[in-house]
C-alpha cells in the first residue's frame, strides 16, 4: 500500500474505532501506558542501535539517558497522576444561579497526529504520545526522514502488542500527506519555517496545533557564580547530541573580565570528556547537508573577523565521520550567520557584557527563545532578568533541565512555538475540558414582559457587592 494511502487508511480505522468507543476508560489507558514502557525497556539496545544507524554515530549512553530513561520516567509519572487528572472537576456556581451546578469533564479530542524531528526521535515521540494516551486519544506518529530505522523498529514492536486502531507509527509518510489529515489535534516539533507550513496545512481542517519549535536560547553567567561549575554544566548541555538539541545553549553572555578564564576552563573540560573526534561518546552531525551548513557558518564567522577556538586539539572537523569539533566563537556580531540562525551544532558564540540591562536589551530585540539559562545566586539579578524577558522555559544554574521535570509544562512562545505538554498541562493540551451546567429544579426566571420586576432585581444585583 502506498504511504499516503496507508496514512489515510489508518486514520479511517482510528476514526471508526473512536466513534465506536469515544471514551477510553482509566484501566485501559493505564494498560496502554504500561505496555509502552515495556516496549521501550525490552527493546532498549535495538532502539540505541537504530538511532545510532540513523545518525551515523549516536552515543548509546546518551540515547539511554536522554531518550529511553526520560520517556520511561514520564510514563511512570503520568500513570501515577492519571486517576487524579481524569476526575470530574466541580466549579463555582454564581448565586444568581442558586441551586444549579457547574462541572468540567475532561474528554479525549479524538485522533492526535504527532510529527517528530530527527534529533531526539524517541523522546519527542513518546513524550506527546504519553500525554495524548493519558487524555484518552488515539494516536498516529510520523517520524522524520532521517529516523526511519527507528520508525520501522517502533512500528514493528508496537503493532505486536497495541492495535493500530489505538497507536500507529507510519514509516516513510511525507509530512504533507500526514499533516493534511483532519486530525482532532496535531503536534509538530521542528523548525519555525516548517512549523508555519504545518500550521497552514492544518488550518484547512481547522485542526488545533501544538508547535514545539527552536530558537536561539541565551545563557547568562553572572559575576557571582562559580565559573568552573557553570562551564561544566553549560558544555554538557551544549555538546550532548553534538549540539543538535532544540534547547541547547545557543549563545553566551559572560562578564567581560571572565571571558579568558571561561575559554581556558572550557578547553580543559571538553578535552577531558572528548579527547578526540572519533570517540563513540561524541555524536555525528545528522547528514552531509547539516555538516556543510555548520562548516559554512564557521567560515562565515571567520571571514567577518570572529576568533574561532577549537576545543579538541587537532582537526576542526572530519567529513568522513561527519563530526565537527566543539568550537567557541568570540568577537561575534549580528552580521554573522552564527548570530542570526539557530546553530543546531557544537558551536558556541561568546559575548561579553557589563550590566543586566545590556543582556535584557539584546534578548528582547530578537525572537523569543525556547529556553533561557541564567547562572547566579543573586535573586535581584535573576528576578530582573526573568521578569523583563520572555522564553518558553527557564533553567537557573544549569541548562535544559526544565525539560526533564515531569510536573512542569514544556513549550515555546512566539517564534519558538505554541501550546505545551508534559505533566498535567500535557493531559489538558490533548483534552477537551467539557463544561457542563445543570440547572436547579426551581429557578427565578426573568422573562418578558420585564417591567418593574426586572428593574428591581437588576438594582438589587448592582447593590450586592459580594454577589458573584
Amino acid at each position: 500500500m502506498k504511504t499516503e494511502k496507508k496514512a489515510q487508511s489508518i486514520f479511517e480505522r482510528q476514526k471508526k474505532a473512536y466513534l465506536k468507543q469515544p471514551y477510553i476508560h482509566y484501566e485501559q489507558r493505564l494498560n496502554i501506558l504500561k505496555t509502552i514502557e515495556k516496549i521501550l525497556q525490552n527493546n532498549d539496545e535495538k532502539i540505541c542501535e537504530a538511532i545510532c544507524t540513523d545518525f551515523g554515530n549516536r552515543s548509546h549512553h546518551e540515547t539511554k539517558i536522554l531518550e529511553i530513561t526520560s520517556s520511561v520516567l514520564g510514563l511512570r509519572y503520568t500513570r501515577k497522576q492519571l486517576k487524579k487528572w481524569m476526575k470530574t472537576q466541580n466549579r463555582h456556581t454564581s448565586l444568581v444561579f442558586f441551586g444549579g451546578k457547574n462541572k468540567i469533564i475532561p474528554q479525549a479530542k479524538g485522533i492526535v497526529g504527532i510529527i517528530t524531528p530527527w534529533n531526539y526521535p524517541l523522546f519527542l515521540a513518546i513524550g506527546p504520545l504519553t500525554s495524548a494516551v493519558a487524555a484518552g486519544n488515539r494516536v498516529m506518529i510520523k517520524q522524520a526522514a532521517h529516523s526511519q530505522n527507528l520508525c520501522q523498529l517502533l512500528q514493528k514492536e508496537f503493532s505486536k502488542v497495541i492495535s493500530e486502531d489505538l497507536i500507529a507509527f507510519l514509516p516513510q509518510v511525507p509530512s504533507k500527506d500526514f499533516s493534511s489529515l483532519p486530525f482532532d489535534h496535531l503536534i509538530f516539533t521542528g523548525s519555525p519555517e516548517v512549523g508555519k507550513t504545518i500550521m497552514k496545512t492544518a488550518a484547512n481542517n481547522l485542526t488545533p496545533v501544538t508547535l514545539e519549535l527552536g530558537g536561539k536560547s541565551p545563557t547568562i553567567i553572572a559575576k557571582d557564580f562559580d565559573l568552573k561549575t557553570a562551564v561544566k554544566r553549560i558544555m554538557y548541555a551544549k555538546l550532548i547530541n553534538s549540539g543538535q538539541t532544540c534547547v541547547a545553549p545557543d549563545y553566551m553572555f559572560i562578564p567581560k573580565d571572565r571571558e579568558e578564564e571561561f575559554i581556558k576552563i572550557a578547553k580543559a573540560i571538553v578535552f577531558k570528556r572528548y579527547p578526540e573526534l572519533e570517540t563513540q561518546d561524541y555524536t555525528s552531525i545528522i547528514n552531509q547537508k547539516a555538516y556543510s551548513r555548520l562548516m559554512a557558518t564557521i567560515e562565515d564567522a571567520r571571514e567577518k573577523k570572529a576568533e574561532i577556538i577549537n576545543l579538541i586539539p587537532g582537526a576542526q572537523a572530519d567529513e568522513k565521520l561527519q563530526k565537527i569539533s566543539p568550537t567557541i566563537v568570540r568577537s561575534v556580531n549580528e552580521e554573522m550567520t552564527i548570530m542570526q540562525d539557530e546553530i543546531f551544532g557544537p558551536l558556541l558564540p561568546v559575548m561579553t557584557y557589563q550590566s543586566a540591562d545590556e543582556v535584557i536589551s539584546y534578548i528582547n530585540r530578537h525572537e523569543r527563545p525556547l529556553a533561557l539559562y541564567a547562572f547566579s545566586n543573586d535573586q535581584k539579578f535573576l528576578k530582573k532578568l526573568i521578569k523583563n524577558t520572555m522564553s518558553g522555559g527557564v533553567t537557573i544554574n544549569d541548562c535544559a533541565m526544565h525539560v526533564a521535570q515531569h510536573d512542569l509544562p514544556f513549550g515555546g512562545v512566539g517564534n519558538s512555538g505554541m501550546g505545551q505538554y508534559h505533566g498535567y498541562e500535557g493531559f489538558v493540551e490533548f483534552s477537551k475540558l467539557r463544561p457542563i451546567f445543570k440547572q436547579a429544579r426551581k429557578t427565578l426566571a426573568i422573562t418578558p414582559p420585564y417591567g418593574l420586576t426586572f428593574d428591581r432585581i437588576y438594582k438589587l444585583v448592582k447593590k450586592i457587592k459580594w454577589l458573584a
